[in-house]
């Protein structure tokens, strides 16, 4: 596992921080946007009078689009340069946003939605491939916190579309409105990103080694967010339903979640600088472990509240590790690494909620929620430590 490339040494500091204060900021408004698509579904929902099964449908769309464009967006980043594609990929968003609202139909939303989908993940992976570039010229660890930007975003984007709703402004007008902002960042960001680093040729033996790293790192990211997908979809039915909360706590439990994952990715960078990235990762899977073990053991809302953000904790910094990790392999572009194991992620983001609801629906939800304790388990006890030699070691101390 190759450290930070030399010629990082190099960038002037005050490069370095302004691509920083950029990428956060893509990261920021990729997150408040996407949550404006979330704050619009009840809407489209009822515009166009969809059953529960049809808004499925749409759901899958974005998702379906994401996976999709995965292996096409990760060559186009790596050709383009992460810098220029973040810029691209902004704009692209930008306009697919304005056009699911736009849409005068359900069987135009639907293609409309798979765009919006591809978009996203053409967003993602290029800020990704970014933060990578950002963080290998460091001497500190950052992308923790740029996904913890992007958490803020989310919760800003859906806290600024409820006040939208609130005024009764018309949808599309705020979906205009945070297209015009992340187009804005977008362009104003570009200048001051960083150019990729060269990506030195490896042996034919490093290639089958850098295959073998994103098979193991795609395996764990899907784990992963098996669990972090069935956070957002289950916490809610299992506070009404099994923890038997009052009717003004059931959203708590989403809540709880959320804002372990915000706190972890936070902290997340001080800790991979200090442990490195493989005890953060061991220690992190038995955090989730111990929080849906608690809520399991206790089926009491207090209880289940604490556990849930444990969980939040420990999924935290899961996939900015898996992203590191893969954007430092040997004979790889970064973007191109980086949208293998995102689309794993991806998804196990999609089939989580539908494997514990299948697991429900046979026996209990406690017993689905159990598959999630399990995946955790497992990545704690040997997935981290197989993926040891791929992960970052500990930062030295520096800016």
């Amino acid at each position: 596992m190759s450290g930070s490339p030399a010629s990082a040494a190099a960038l002037p500091a005050g490069q370095v921080a302004r691509a920083t204060r950029g990428t956060m900021a893509l990261f920021f408004v990729n997150g408040a946007t996407f949550a404006t698509w979330g704050v619009h579904i009840p809407t489209i929902k009822a515009r166009f009078g969809l059953s529960d099964a049809m808004l499925s449908l749409a759901m899958l769309a974005v998702a379906g689009g994401a996976i999709m464009a995965m292996g096409p967006v990760g060559r186009w980043v790596a050709r383009a340069g992460s810098a220029r594609a973040s810029m691209a990929g902004g704009l692209l968003f930008a306009l697919a946003t304005v056009a699911i609202l736009a849409m005068p139909s359900f069987w135009l939303l639907l293609p409309a939605l798979l765009a919006f989908g591809m978009a996203n993940a053409a967003f993602d992976v290029a800020m990704n491939a970014q933060a990578a570039t950002v963080e290998a010229s460091r001497a500190r660890p950052v992308m923790s916190s740029l996904h913890g930007m992007f958490s803020l975003g989310g919760m800003a984007g859906a806290g600024f579309g409820g006040l939208m709703l609130a005024l009764d402004v018309p949808p599309l007008a705020h979906a205009a409105l945070m297209a015009g902002v992340t187009a804005a960042v977008a362009l104003a960001t570009l200048p001051g990103l960083l150019a990729d680093h060269p990506v030195p040729p490896s042996a034919p033996h490093h290639c089958d080694h850098a295959v073998r790293a994103l098979w193991l790192l795609g395996l764990l990211a899907f784990l992963g967010l098996i669990g972090e997908g069935a956070m957002y979809d289950w916490t809610s039915v299992y506070m009404r339903d099994v923890a038997r909360a009052p009717d003004g706590w059931v959203s708590l439990g989403y809540a709880a979640f959320s804002g372990g994952m915000a706190c972890g990715r936070f902290g997340g960078d001080r800790l991979r600088a200090r442990l490195g990235d493989s005890a953060t990762l061991t220690g992190s899977a038995w955090l989730g472990f111990a929080g849906i073990a608690l809520a399991l053991a206790v089926p009491l809302p207090l209880a289940a509240l604490a556990g849930f953000a444990l969980m939040g904790l420990g999924a935290a910094n899961m996939v900015p590790i898996f992203f590191v990790a893969a954007s430092r392999l040997p004979g790889v572009a970064p973007a191109e690494a980086i949208a293998r194991v995102a689309r794993f992620a991806y998804v196990g983001l999609l089939l989580g909620p539908v494997l514990i609801g299948g697991v429900a629906h046979l026996a209990s939800l406690r017993a689905g929620l159990a598959l999630v304790a399990l995946t955790m388990g497992w990545i704690a006890l040997a997935g981290a430590r197989s993926a040891r030699c791929y992960l970052p070691p500990r930062a030295p101390s520096g800016r």
